[in-house]
């Protein structure tokens, strides 16, 4: 009995070494629950490998269609990304005589997801020319279809983290919302390693049933994720009660001096971690000679980099490292991440640029998970919908504009290039891939540079509050008389 007995307090201490997210469960909020609440996430992850990733790599390669059209397609949903914040709200104070205040979001965002889905497999045949019908009804069945998918795909994000976010207890909050993101990127990783598998032995018919298989599961996971998580309460969403205006809920929430800068430095960040995102697998097969699996395979390596920073990110803040001192450390990996993928079209190095791409990942996931968490904790009560929503909104603005504005300099240097106007030494496809990868090490180095007031208010703060708990009880009580 007392060898058996260790041996369970041995395992006990170590299972959440192995298990990072145990401690996030909680007994209003078991584990096997918030598992299975976290798979709208997969969802997200499946629908962004595919967007980003393979779609993105076969409509440059295969079908041999313009990255500036590419780029604008999959930008798309940045159209739909500034409302997160209204729709956050909205799941805030939602009126129902059901009782559900984000129900409805998400179920009507699968919708989307599964239409937008449906449409897209028609609008990718006619773009492909095998049929008799103008291009331009597959250009604007494609743009359409991602729209749809993007409205559907924020929405249920927004309201699903909202949901977690209402479902746990206050003191577990930070870890939940770091395991949704890193189911997230689990999702990335997983599918990409299956569409790669799928698609090894490539052809337009077994792209369409990837496309169809991806909506029914996404339709399946999302419903699970759902399936009685949100008690009905009446009462929170009567038609009568009284509920704060959009513009009363926001004005609370940029009380914070300093929200102005967290934002612009999370806008910067995200645009210098995502503009390498749609051109990532382009440039491992058109410049490396990558086939269709491998470079989809760098979906995978930049998934599982990201899930690794967000592992790490969340076992930091909760040792008590200051969140923003976690983020420039995620930007300083991405510049070494950025970097490797520069010198790996020289060198014509495959394993180079998986490298780079792991590193960028990981960077990314450290940024990305202490931006949001502070975003959640800094949320008023009652306000968690809008401030996940607002993060969200930059976020996915930032994303967005990163990856239109990459697929324009990338065909404009790469135009430029062909043409001899930049020389002989710069007139190869790398040539407008390189400039981009630049630019985001240049937008990391301003990261930086915003990132570093926030670490020092940080500092500051803590060393006040550290002088103050060193007080004796009188002069702590007369400095709160003297702030009185």
């Amino acid at each position: 009995m007392n060898i058996n007995g260790a041996f369970v307090n041995r395992w006990t201490r170590l299972a959440p070494n192995f298990l990072p997210f145990a401690d996030a469960a909680s007994t209003e909020l078991p584990l096997g629950r918030l598992v299975r609440l976290s798979l709208f996430q997969v969802s997200v992850g499946m629908t962004l490998t595919l967007l980003v990733g393979t779609l993105n790599r076969v409509m440059i390669v295969e079908l041999s269609l313009a990255a500036t059209l590419v780029a604008a397609l999959i930008a798309l949903p940045l159209l739909f990304a500034p409302l997160r914040a209204l729709i956050g709200f909205r799941s805030d104070t939602h009126r129902s005589l059901l009782g559900w205040r984000r129900v409805p979001y998400i179920w009507f965002g699968t919708l989307l997801q599964f239409g937008g889905f449906a449409i897209l497999p028609f609008a990718l045949i006619v773009l492909s020319g095998d049929t008799n019908g103008p291009v331009l009804y597959g250009q604007i069945a494609a743009a359409l279809a991602f729209l749809m998918i993007g409205a559907g795909m924020h929405t249920t994000q927004t309201v699903g983290l909202a949901l977690a976010t209402d479902l746990a207890p206050e003191a577990s909050r930070p870890r939940v919302v770091a395991m949704m993101c890193s189911m997230l990127l689990l999702g990335m990783a997983v599918s990409a390693v299956v569409y790669g598998a799928l698609l090894a032995d490539f052809s337009q018919l077994r792209l369409i049933k990837v496309i169809q298989g991806t909506a029914v599961l996404t339709f399946v996971l999302n419903l699970a994720a759902l399936w009685k998580q949100e008690a009905r309460d009446p009462g929170l969403t009567a038609p009568d009660k009284a509920q704060p205006s959009f513009g009363e809920s926001w004005r609370a929430l940029a009380t914070d001096p300093l929200g102005r800068r967290r934002l612009v430095a999370l806008a910067i960040g995200t645009m210098a971690f995502g503009m390498q995102d749609i051109l990532l697998e382009p440039y491992g097969g058109e410049v490396i000679n990558m086939s269709v699996s491998g470079t989809t395979l760098l979906s995978a390596v930049l998934a599982l980099g990201g899930l690794a920073g967000f592992l790490i990110a969340a076992r930091a803040m909760g040792r008590g490292t200051d969140a923003y001192r976690i983020a420039s450390y995620g930007a300083l990996v991405g510049l070494v991440g950025l970097t490797a993928i520069v010198f790996a079209a020289p060198m014509h190095s495959a394993l180079l640029l998986a490298g780079g791409a792991g590193l960028i990942g990981f960077g990314g996931g450290l940024f990305a998970h202490t931006t949001l968490t502070t975003a959640m904790l800094l949320a008023p009560r009652g306000q968690v919908g809008l401030a996940l929503g607002v993060w969200g909104a930059v976020q996915a603005t930032a994303s967005g504009l990163a990856m239109a504005i990459s697929g324009v300099l990338r065909d404009l240097v790469n135009g430029l290039a062909a043409s001899g106007r930049l020389g002989e030494t710069l007139s190869t496809p790398a040539t407008g891939y390189a400039v981009v990868y630049n630019i985001e090490i240049l937008l990391l180095f301003a990261t930086l540079i915003a990132l570093g007031p926030l670490v020092r208010s940080t500092r500051s703060a803590d060393t006040t509050s550290a002088a103050a708990e060193t007080q004796s009880p009188e002069v702590h009580s007369l400095n709160r008389e003297a702030v009185a």
